[in-house]
């Protein structure tokens, strides 16, 4: 096959073009661009709602329920369960190796098996969570009402629904519409009528009823009533009772009827001012950038329409991050294919280089056609991957092209040169590609936070592929038509430089590597202890904690947000005050961070929430420039911890964190799970667990799920009580009736499902004494005073129960300063300690959770990988050695890259993390390339009848340049992503580091290490020959006496 297409150059180029015009094709129409992509949700989410009821009724009637029913199902990792006021969420969260699809088939039918829900449950929803691609956010904000300000939002929310390069809207953070009618009770006794009767009465006269079909001789006419009233005002006009004399009272003559949204408080600000937002998402394959060009355009045009007062505008825009990360890793990407170009050119002739070079753009167009079958977009790991394989993937062809330039030199025709060179090293540059391939796979088996770079190894694996079918089956059709230099023919001036580098080249090797390498030789062992020696010292210097390792970097996003959360039972208005002092000291740091002379400042947005769901919680986030396009030098985190420091103390927070870095899916540096029945025993311990973390500096915004619980009353019923006939079941009905409401219907209106609920006014419901006064029904014009039949007792309910695995858990979580104090020791003396202090509590027991317990994933991840690579690279290596011994020359080198690997962490000023760790897995399959081309030369030699030694010694000398050469263009194509200085691409460099010192570092160590460990396997295996002839030589003489 490599002759035929050598000597057929017109395949080769139809192959060639065939490659690069389809990867061309799927890069500009079928792989979408993502900042990161997507991760697999391994979970089922089942969410129920129980409006009215408390987290015990939740837990009791909906969470524990849903537990029973689904925990013994085979792939269940771990079972989490919410109960909150009115609603419960349940997620079960999947083992490796198990079909979440079939997982969310079986639990569909277990729970659809559940008969004894409370009677009021809805709203079930049995789901896988959706990876969701937020693409821009719009905001509708002035000084309108809600009301105003929603309606308006849910025509613009239509209209960028309606934009061709749009597919999915909606409004976020906003309430469900509803209709509450509200009745005194001084007006239901007065008209004898209860909240259950007018509710009966609505229904049956709001409605639409069909009446069948009329058959005529034109055809048949269909016959509906149409009552269903949509509006307050149609719902005022509903007839309710008609008194003695005729007079027909309307639902608007009795009630307050209010048009708006449920009883939830809710307040959102934009820069200061109401706003409303609605989010646009990317699906599919949808292109971000597009989606976000046909809104923003939108949004211009749109501004001249809106009325006065009312401002339409982007917010969050997240295809600006994404341009300028990818612009600067392809620029990070063309700077280093320049240098590796410049390298090739300067030591192999111009020509050579050049379609050596060439083969770079097709296997990127090769691997651009398997992106979409591995589900694989243009995000910013897909396009590292290529960073990290630039110099990578001309190794083999720099070992041909060499290879076959030697050939050129000596004379040979140029199309046999191309055969013989290409044929010599195909078998070691095949079976380097493969070990180099090999070594990045295990990368897409990772679990936890290590499944975020599964993308690598689906971008790395078929540049490789397509680079070996490029050095064999293109590579030689072109360099057939290199034509060797003339006698007598005058060198241009690049040529005299390029021999003058190529001289020094050679006057290196013989005056300085080849005497070294014969003293390296000759004292071989001392010269092995010495490197071993090295390694030691390196290994205990991590181990000694001298080097420091965070396994999860920060990766700063340009929107820092904080979250405050006030004791259960807080007024929202209290909340809210704070929610707008943080607002206010965010206002303060954009004033402080404004260049005076544009005008810009680094912060651009403030976007504010109090409430919603919950009236105790508020949140403020500051959309930021990107840090390299800031008018003024600060970073996210300065930003953070100056807004930290001007917020203070909040005064009775529960919860009180700052957070800026993406990727927090994967949960807190410091978070730990307290399991028991005993819930006052989790609420002590936890206690002293926070204690305990508050001694560490490094520590900050402690936080646990207990709240202190939000205030209830109980109902007692009396002993008179059942004499009237009463029970409690019927009296706590009346009560939450008149309390929560009574749902009349459910309408469409457009969109929007809205709720329609008969109430007390929201003063009747507002005090106890009111309370106390409602009238309790006993029987037809009958009713006693509540206090009359029961008791009303103040009491405590907690806001939120926590369940995992099926027991009661209290977390305990905080944010950390990885840069400021070393997580993995704290989280080793947290463990220590509580494993101590847990012992005074029975039953009860703890679990690392957050990052300790994805690292822990991540690392066992890491250990098999790198048993697995090991096997296999040997497997490899072994095959076309035809030896079970000589692999492990070969593979002898990989710790010392390492060494290299942690040396070049040193020397940039930076810790050890997951990805340094990634970056040496990947690095064991690399450096064995320059060890198999210097193993396979000497097989050869020796093969020809050369000695040992000779074969050794010319090896080094002989494979000096194309292992020195290949060992700089992987160094060069990365150089470019070591010094960059984008926030995003800073926790990328470390596994860029690893490779590229840890392959300059090999180089070094391979050109001794390998003809020294070559020599000694030697002396090994001809010890054991003269042990086993002198055991046969005295075995004999044993037996003739």
């Amino acid at each position: 096959m490599i002759a035929w297409f050598a000597k057929n150059d017109v395949a080769a180029n139809i192959l060639l073009c065939v490659i690069m015009i389809s990867g061309l094709y799927v890069v500009m129409n079928k792989i979408p661009v993502d900042l990161f992509p997507a991760i697999e949700q391994r979970s089922v989410q089942v969410s129920m709602s129980l409006p009215g009821a408390s987290p015990q009724e939740v837990e009791e009637g909906i969470s524990i329920r849903i537990e029973e029913a689904v925990q013994d199902l085979e792939g269940i990792r771990e079972i989490t369960s919410r109960s909150n006021e009115g609603s419960a969420s349940v997620t079960i969260q999947v083992e490796e190796g198990f079909d979440v699809r079939q997982m969310l088939d079986d639990v569909k039918i277990r729970v659809d098996a559940i008969s004894n829900f409370p009677v009021d449950a809805e709203n079930l929803l049995i789901q896988v969570p959706q990876w969701r691609r937020d693409a821009i956010g719009v905001m509708i904000y002035g000084e309108y009402d809600a009301v105003t300000l929603r309606r308006f939002a849910d025509d613009i929310r239509d209209e960028i629904s309606a934009l061709p390069a749009v597919s999915q809207v909606e409004i976020s953070n906003t309430l469900p519409f509803e209709i509450s009618i509200e009745i005194p009770e001084m007006i239901l006794r007065q008209y004898d009528l209860t909240l259950e009767q007018v509710s009966g009465i609505l229904r049956q006269n709001s409605t639409d009823v069909s009446a069948g079909n009329l058959k005529t001789e034109g055809g048949d006419i269909f016959i509906r009533s149409r009552g269903q009233a949509y509006r307050a005002t149609e719902f005022a006009d509903i007839p309710v009772i008609t008194t003695q004399d005729g007079t027909m009272i309307k639902l608007g003559d009795i009630a307050t009827i209010k048009d708006g949204f449920e009883e939830t408080p809710l307040r959102m600000r934009f820069n200061g001012v109401p706003t409303v937002e609605i989010e646009v998402f990317r699906t599919g394959d949808e292109s971000i950038v597009e989606v976000t060009e046909a809104v923003r355009q939108y949004i211009e045009q749109k501004q001249s329409q809106m009325p006065q007062g009312m401002t339409i505008d982007y917010w969050r825009d997240r295809s600006e991050p994404i341009k300028a990360r990818l612009e600067t890793l392809t620029k990070s990407a063309w700077q280093g294919a320049l240098l590796v170009i410049i390298l090739l050119a300067l030591f192999l002739r111009p020509s050579v280089a050049f379609w050596v070079c060439l083969g770079i753009p097709m296997t990127f167009m090769g691997a651009f056609l398997f992106m979409p079958l591995f589900d694989v977009s243009l995000n910013l790991m897909s396009l590292f991957a290529f960073i990290l394989v630039l110099g990578i993937v001309v190794d083999d062809a720099i070992v041909t092209g060499e290879n076959v330039y030697s050939h050129l030199q000596r004379g040979e025709d140029p199309l046999q040169a191309a055969i013989k060179g290409t044929q010599e090293v195909a078998v070691p540059v095949t079976f380097g590609i493969l070990t180099t391939a090999a070594a990045f796979l295990p990368l897409a088996f990772q679990t936890g936070r290590g499944s975020w770079y599964a993308a690598i190894p689906f971008v790395i694996i078929p540049v490789l592929l397509f680079s070996l079918i490029e050095s064999k089956f293109i590579l030689p059709a072109h360099l057939k038509r290199v034509k060797p230099r003339l006698p007598g023919q005058k060198p241009s001036k690049f040529s005299m430089v390029q021999q003058k580098i190529a001289t020094s080249l050679e006057r290196m090797i013989e005056r300085f590597y080849q005497p070294a390498l014969a003293q390296a030789m000759r004292w071989r062992y001392a010269t092995w202890v010495a490197m071993f020696a090295a390694l030691l010292i390196i290994i205990g210097a991590i181990a000694s904690g001298q080097t420091k390792f965070i396994f999860f970097p920060r990766v700063q996003s340009e929107v820092a947000t904080a979250n405050v959360v006030m004791p259960a039972g807080t007024a929202f208005e209290s909340t809210d005050r704070i929610v707008a002092a943080m607002t206010v000291h965010a206002k303060s740091l954009q004033e402080k961070y404004r260049d005076t002379d544009t005008g810009e400042s680094v912060v651009r947005n403030i976007y504010s929430i109090s409430g919603g769901r919950n009236s105790t919680t508020g949140r403020v986030q500051i959309d930021l420039i990107p840090p390299e396009s800031r008018p003024i030098d600060v970073s996210t985190r300065e930003i953070v911890n100056e807004w930290r420091q001007l917020v203070g103390q909040v005064a009775g927070a529960e919860q009180l964190n700052y957070r800026a870095e993406i990727g927090g899916w994967g949960g807190s540096p410091i978070d730990i799970e307290l399991k028991g029945r005993d819930v006052d025993a989790l609420s002590e311990l936890g206690e002293k667990l926070k204690d305990q973390l508050r001694g560490y500096a490094a520590v900050s915004d402690i936080e646990d799920s207990l709240s202190d619980g939000k205030e209830e009353l109980q109902l007692e019923l009396k002993p008179e009580a059942r004499l009237l006939g009463l029970d409690l079941n019927t009296v706590a009905r009346q009560v939450r009736q008149a309390v929560f409401g009574f749902e009349v219907q459910r309408v469409q209106r457009g969109r929007e499902e809205v709720r329609v609920m008969v109430r007390y006014p929201l003063e009747a419901r507002q005090s106890i004494e009111t309370l106390e006064q409602m009238m309790i029904r006993i029987g037809p014009n009958q009713e006693v005073p509540l206090w009359q039949v029961a008791d009303v007792f103040p009491g405590l309910s907690p806001n939120t129960i926590l369940r995992v695995d099926r027991q009661r858990t209290l977390t305990v979580s905080a944010d950390f300063d990885k840069e400021g104090g070393n997580l993995s020791l704290v989280q080793e003396e947290v463990g220590r300690w509580l494993s101590d202090e847990i012992a005074a509590y029975p039953g009860t027991y703890f679990e690392m959770a957050g990052e300790a317990r994805d690292q822990q994933e991540s690392s066992q991840g890491l250990l098999v990988g790198s048993a697995a690579l090991a096997i296999l690279i040997y497997i490899l290596l072994a095959i076309p050695f035809k030896s079970y011994s000589q692999p492990i020359i070969v593979m002898s080198v990989i710790p010392f890259g390492l060494v290299g690997a942690v040396i070049g962490h040193w020397i940039m000023g930076m810790d050890l993390t997951l990805l340094s760790f990634m970056g040496m897995l990947a690095l064991s399959g690399v450096v064995v390339n320059d060890s198999l081309v210097l193993v396979d030369y000497v097989n050869q030699k020796r093969k020809q009848g050369v000695s040992l030694k000779e074969a050794v010694y010319n090896a080094g000398g002989r494979r000096f340049r194309p292992v020195l050469l290949t060992s700089l263009t992987t160094f060069a194509g990365l150089m470019p992503l070591l010094f960059e200085k984008s926030t995003q691409a800073q926790f990328l460099i470390p596994m860029a580091v690893s490779l590229g010192f840890g392959i300059l570092f090999a180089t070094l160590i391979t050109l001794f290490i390998v003809p020294v460990n070559y020599l000694i396997l030697e002396d090994i295996k001809a010890y054991l020959r003269r042990y086993k002839s002198d055991m046969k030589g005295l075995i004999k003489a044993k037996s003739t006496s």
